[in-house]
């Protein structure tokens, strides 16, 4: 069949031939190659597949793009001879891992810095106190799960992100590591009673076990033969749709409690807020997948994220 590719502008990038029994991969394959080539009009860059969305344009108005998915045959789409496609070139990409291991290392070593240089950072050399010792070590150790559930227990529906995002997001988890480290390990830092610390870290660790459940709980619904979208249950999911941020959250909140810093507060609430509105996102879109029609399941009646208040 012969395709017509567009760019995001509507203007004519290349017009191609390709068997009528292609997939998505090869319409990829041979996008790239003709990139290669310079065939294609105003492109110059290598455009390997992790760099191409590919969709099929709105014929009616308010309605949205078809986004071509890796690994279906192009007839799936109902593509036929004529059609035409828009391509967006979504930049160099970076592997979902190689971001997470970075923007988590950081954090990891950063924090623990600021004792081991504090004669050079605060200008005073001074003993920490056992509350400083702790708070690092649970720091440290947050940040070390997070990697190894990167290359242990997650899979990613995308293999790659751009890489922009590699930058933005260890900007984030860096700079809110050296602020909270910074007044945490200050020569000047107060602490809290040490049964309080020793509680809040002691909770702050169970919510961390458990957040770790949830995370095993939803890389089991990736497991082979799992098609499509599954409503997760099991353990905390059973009340709350997103009880993986939930843990997450609250795992803070008894980090902050034994660790009385202002700046920690704040590293807790911009997180929340990010997580609240991916899960309210999540909440709406498992609701309107399982409506309970057609035979389908209805979604149960849950919590979106901070019981008992979302």
């Amino acid at each position: 069949m012969k395709l017509t590719l567009l760019s995001r502008s509507g203007r004519e990038v290349a017009e191609f031939d390709i068997a009528d029994d292609a997939t998505v991969d090869d319409l990829q394959a041979q996008i790239q190659r003709l990139s290669k080539e310079k065939k294609l009009k105003g492109i110059k860059t290598d455009l390997y597949p992790a760099r191409q969305r590919l969709s099929i344009p709105a014929v009616e108005e308010k309605a949205k793009p078809v986004v071509l998915t890796v690994g279906k045959a192009l007839s799936a789409f109902g593509l036929k001879t004529g059609d035409k496609l828009t391509l967006k070139d979504l930049g160099t990409q970076i592997g979902y891992q190689t971001v997470f291991f970075w923007e988590y290392f950081g954090p990891m070593v950063i924090f623990p810095m600021f004792l081991v240089f504090r004669k050079q950072i605060y200008g005073a050399d001074f003993e920490p106190s056992e509350t400083q010792l702790l708070a690092t070590a649970y720091w440290m150790f947050h940040y070390f799960k997070r990697i190894v559930e990167t290359y242990t227990v997650h899979s990613f529906s995308h293999a790659t992100m751009p890489i922009f995002n590699l930058f933005r997001n260890s900007g984030y988890y860096w700079g809110f590591a050296a602020m909270v480290a910074y007044f945490i390990c200050h020569p000047f830092y107060t602490s809290p009673p040490l049964e309080r610390v020793y509680a809040g870290l002691a909770a702050a660790l169970l919510m961390q076990v458990c957040n770790l459940t949830t995370h095993i709980n939803l890389a089991s619904l990736r497991a082979p033969g799992m098609k499509g979208y599954q409503i997760p249950r099991g353990f905390g999911f059973n009340f709350i749709t997103c009880a993986n941020y939930t843990f997450e959250i609250y795992g803070w909140f008894c980090f902050n409690i034994a660790t009385q810093s202002v700046m920690g507060v704040v590293f807790m609430c911009c997180g929340a807020g990010q997580m609240v509105i991916w899960a309210g996102q999540k909440h709406a879109r498992l609701r309107k997948l399982f409506d309970g029609k057609d035979g389908k399941e209805k979604y149960p009646r849950r919590f979106v994220i901070l019981p008992p208040f979302i």
